[in-house]
């Protein structure tokens, strides 16, 4: 009985994640979460009169809703990646002091993606603002996101995602490794995540399917084994091999399709956990 209670407890790490980004995700269906630039104003506006267009800026994006749309699309798109980190944190938690751990790393992840978020969103007005045209936005965006998601540095961030931080059993050092791993765990992913984060932020129309095909990309990554950082192209290959199981699909072509898993890699990176170590 106690093993099935313990069970049951452990799938809060993933029901409560998975249902908080839902109701984020109804939420920005329902109220809309989109910002909005300043698209009456020409793009030239900015070196004609700054003052102006910097103030019809802030008129149109208020600081409250800046915010609010900040943290839904935290809640949104990164709470569904946090159910493996947080059971770390709650099989190495005594279980009076297991919430308390579980809330602070959530506290530390939010932190910084609320910062990192908030970055973003200026960055993306900034963008869809100064540049000619939405199509002219999207593409610039797009080819940072293409050439950061080949780079040595996004593999880099993905192992560093996989890592699992040792956590104190008793005192003050307990709250405060729980805090550290959500921070750096939180670090981490923005690192991984932030390319493809500026995508949906950087269009006017279909702001919402772009938002939730990235959020399904990002989260499939996360299957991926750790790999040496090196230039290569990155893609969700062992989620698309899974479904193709789960469908019944030969999967042979997904496996040819990519170099990215070769029986090399698989071999050397086992156990992603402990030997994810650069």
């Amino acid at each position: 009985m106690g093993g099935i209670t313990r069970l049951s407890s452990r799938w809060l790490c993933v029901v409560v994640p998975v249902a908080a980004s839902l109701v984020a995700w109804v939420a920005m269906v329902v109220g809309g979460s989109e910002l909005t630039p300043a698209v009456l104003c020409a793009p030239g506006l900015f070196w004609a009169a700054p003052s102006t267009a910097l103030e019809l800026l802030l008129v149109l994006n208020r600081p409250a809703a800046v915010a609010g749309s900040a943290a839904l699309m935290v809640a949104a798109m990164m709470l569904p990646l946090i159910p493996t980190p947080l059971s770390h944190v709650y099989d190495r938690s005594f279980a009076r002091r297991r919430g308390r751990a579980m809330v602070l790393f959530v506290a530390g992840y939010s932190i910084f993606w609320m910062g990192a978020a908030l970055a973003l969103e200026a960055v993306a007005l900034a963008a869809r603002w100064a540049a000619p045209t939405s199509l002219v936005c999207f593409v610039a965006v797009l080819a940072a996101a293409v050439l950061w998601q080949a780079s040595p540095c996004k593999q880099w961030c993905l192992n560093r995602c996989h890592r699992r931080s040792h956590l104190a059993a008793f005192g003050v050092a307990a709250d405060r490794d729980a805090l550290i791993f959500g921070l750096t765990h939180g670090a981490a992913c923005i690192g991984a995540c932030w390319a493809l984060m500026l995508l949906p932020l950087c269009v006017a129309n279909f702001h919402m399917p772009l938002m939730a095909a990235v959020a399904l990309f990002v989260a499939a990554e996360r299957v991926e084994r750790p790999a040496p950082p090196a230039w290569r192209w990155r893609w969700p290959g062992k989620a698309l091999r899974i479904i193709a199981v789960r469908l019944r699909l030969p999967s042979g072509r997904l496996d040819n399709a990519s170099g990215y898993f070769s029986p090399v890699i698989r071999r050397s990176f086992s156990d992603p956990i402990e030997r994810c170590t650069f």
